[in-house]
């Protein structure tokens, strides 16, 4: 069915009996007696050891640790990268506090994504023995060499798309990641946290001479998870199997968390107190971390994240709030701008189903939220670069049924250098290349997306009347978060229900609208965010088809249920 905004797609056409929350687990393949999704336990975890080349990687850095040999982990600039980082730095100190180990982060703008050579040879000058990646890596065979060379023991930990024959991996002391060829580990999904959490598990369980781990060490991973559950649920890997129950735990351990940057992070974010979602991490703390790496150095997040001094945590803090404010403001500079150019150039049509664009002055590190603006207006793959001298650096998002990695793949001989997975990739072009490139892209997704994919699917999981969307059952529902990609939350049909009265508009710009529907004497306050220019559509008296996100808003300790809108179609007058 088609919406206003959107196409609806009905996951189960066939899940109708039971109540509410049954109803939408039929939809999904699941049934109310699927514990191990409603109630995950951390006993659901996998044994560490099953991953590729992580009980070799774990040894070599506890052997490091023990003789005090320099340790570095070097991570990304993203916060998966700066989570997995201190995740694993956090750990090797509680196991050697007087051990030489350090950080580093490349910078995004002077060094790039990744490995690079004149990183390796200046920690290799400075001593460092062996060198952890995470979030990165499994594509530097350039870098790994160079290591080799100089003495250092590289361990890779990554999860990004490997590379698509074996003798193209990096020659490195090792590679842990869970997606290696012939690898038996069950879940491939895991984001760099994750990987990292798993590495820091298997530290604790060597250090602690047993599989079961000493109480000091089983404390610190607990604490560790709403680190491991910010990267994974801000990397927006899938949220089912382990990064389900990571992103769980994690969230629910996060109000309580010992460490002062990340309480002085919530407290910036104006979470103090608050039951933090997963929504709150995407759009509250995730950008700030962020923020730092896309407009100054991500350093200052790792920083954040490793600190014990409060006056520094809150120092740090604010500097990462205001440059998150700056970061939005580049953004929707960026986004109007390749919005405009766009159109101009006819990519928003059917017949040119991808969008790639290169401006000069566009800053590398808001290219890619850019794209994903753009994604969401224009439902179709993106690429935004920063156009530098002889050079074109930036990023790319997809849409479902679209690997944009392979597609990047496809396309190789136009790049100088891309890494990334299937939603979203880096890259690097030279501006004598861009415009092969952009046709080699474009031609590319013009024969493997068909015009009905641009427009944005809806996922609705069942339908309703309005009288079921109670307290109780709403509630019910909530159990399904934390709710992320693969697991989004509840989309539920109100079929033939009547705009009660004229939608009232909310906010200071009356941007967003408040619709109140009626259905057999019941009625149900919705709350349809950038709504407010449909408004004149949506009069007192109309009869519509809806999806609704059922919701509870909580108001000076009590619950009521107030959905968001996720798309209608009018059905009558």
């Amino acid at each position: 069915m088609q919406g206003l905004t959107h196409r609806w797609i009905f996951r189960d056409h066939a899940a109708r009996g039971g109540t509410l929350l049954e109803r939408v687990l039929a939809a999904r393949g699941m049934t109310r007696h699927d514990a191990s999704f409603r109630e995950p336990r951390l006993t659901d975890l996998h044994d560490p050891s099953l991953m590729p080349g992580l009980d070799a990687a774990a040894e070599r850095v506890i052997s490091a640790l023990r003789a005090r040999d320099p340790v570095v982990i070097w991570g990304d600039y993203d916060v998966d990268g700066v989570t997995a980082a201190a995740i694993l730095y956090r750990l090797c100190r509680a196991i050697a506090p007087d051990a030489p180990v350090r950080t580093f982060i490349p910078h995004r703008i002077d060094e790039g994504y990744g490995l690079n050579a004149a990183g390796i040879q200046s920690l290799a000058v400075a001593g460092a023995r062996v060198v952890v990646t995470v979030d990165c890596g499994v594509t530097a065979r350039a870098e790994a060499d160079l290591a080799r060379r100089l003495g250092v023991d590289l361990i890779i930990t990554d999860h990004h798309t490997p590379p698509a024959s074996p003798g193209l991996f990096p020659e490195a002391f090792c590679i842990v990641h869970p997606s290696m060829p012939g690898s038996a580990y069950p879940f491939r999904d895991l984001s760099g946290a994750g990987v990292a959490y798993k590495l820091a598990w298997r530290l604790a369980t060597l250090a602690s001479g047993s599989e079961r781990v000493g109480e000091s060490l089983r404390n610190l991973l607990i604490d560790l998870l709403p680190f491991a559950a910010l990267g994974t649920i801000a990397d927006v890997v899938p949220l089912l199997g382990e990064n389900r129950i990571i992103a769980r735990f994690g969230l629910q351990r996060i109000k309580a968390t010992p460490f002062i940057g990340l309480r002085a992070l919530i407290g910036a974010a104006g979470l103090a107190g608050e039951d933090i979602s997963s929504e709150a991490v995407g759009f509250r703390l995730g950008p700030r971390l962020n923020a730092a790496g896309r407009m100054g150095h991500a350093d200052d997040a790792l920083e954040l994240l490793l600190t014990d001094d409060p006056r520094r945590a809150a120092q740090l803090a604010a500097e990462l709030t205001r440059l998150n404010d700056r970061r939005r403001a580049a953004e929707i500079a960026i986004t109007e701008k390749a919005v405009a150019l766009a159109e101009h150039a006819g990519m928003t049509r059917d017949d040119r189903r991808a969008i790639v664009l290169a401006h000069e002055g566009w800053s590398v590190g808001v290219v890619g939220i850019a794209c994903s603006r753009l994604v969401d207006r224009f439902h179709r793959p993106t690429i935004l670069l920063s156009h530098d001298g002889e050079t074109c650096h930036g990023s790319c998002r997809s849409i479902d049924g679209f690997d944009i990695h392979a597609a990047l793949e496809a396309c190789a001989e136009h790049l100088e250098t891309f890494g990334g997975h299937a939603m979203a990739a880096g890259l690097r072009v030279r501006a004598d290349r861009l415009d092969l490139f952009a046709d080699a892209f474009t031609q590319h997704a013009n024969d493997r997306l068909r015009p009905s994919q641009l427009v944005p699917s809806l996922g609705v999981d069942c339908g309703a009347e309005i009288h079921e969307l109670d307290r109780r059952s709403v509630g019910g529902l909530m159990t399904l978060a934390p709710f992320g990609r693969d697991n989004p939350p509840p989309a539920i049909a109100l079929r033939r229900v009547r705009i009660a009265e004229a939608p009232r508009p909310i906010g200071a710009d009356g941007r967003h609208l408040k619709i109140t529907i009626s259905e057999n004497g019941a009625a149900l306050r919705v709350v349809a965010w950038n709504w407010g220019a449909r408004r004149e559509e949506l009069r007192a008296g109309a009869i519509i088809d809806a999806v609704v996100e059922p919701k509870l808003n909580c108001w000076r300790g009590v619950d009521t249920v107030e959905p968001t809108l996720k798309d209608l179609a009018i059905v009558g007058r």
